[in-house]
């Protein structure tokens, strides 16, 4: 793949944490996120799960800030997400994953129903969803998955977001 295309697929991944659309990544992109999750599960915010999502939301803004946003404006731009993100990302996909992971699994204890560590293929499906995925990119990924782990849903997570070359 050249580097054009890598970065026109690094591009398109801004998007997913873009939750309001406004052409920036920001801090409440993320509590956005961690509120459509808990909505989702109609777990309270106030709760042990709640608050651990929330901690997790905060951990993955403040290290992907650590990553791309350049100027120190609390905004992630497009630009910087696509210039600051991608040699970054691309050269330790395994940083990235563990940025994200506390917000991950916390959404893993939200999405798994029966508490038995793993998130079902319906359950996966509904956490995609409330983070805006279309529905039938979420129902085939959901599919492909099927029941995940931690570090299966962190590996996943990394490897679609890195976009290796």
């Amino acid at each position: 793949m050249d580097s054009a295309e890598y970065e026109r697929r690094i591009a398109a991944r801004f998007a997913t944490f873009d939750q309001d659309g406004n052409g920036y990544i920001s801090r409440e992109d993320f509590s956005t996120a961690a509120a459509a999750l808990l909505a989702e599960f109609e777990v309270p915010a106030r709760s042990e799960r709640g608050q651990a999502l929330y901690v997790g939301a905060e951990a993955f803004w403040q290290g992907m800030a650590g990553i791309a946003d350049r100027d120190g404006d609390q905004r992630i731009t497009r630009d910087e997400f696509v210039g600051g993100a991608v040699k970054r990302l691309r050269d330790n996909p395994a940083g990235f994953a563990e940025i994200a992971r506390p917000f991950l699994h916390a959404a893993l204890a939200l999405a798994d129903g029966d508490g038995d560590g793993t998130a079902q293929g319906a359950e996966v499906e509904r956490a995609l969803r409330a983070l805006g995925v279309e529905r039938e990119i979420a129902s085939l990924a959901a599919q492909a998955l099927g029941p995940v782990t931690e570090d299966q849903v962190v590996s996943a997570f990394a490897s679609y977001f890195t976009v290796p070359e």
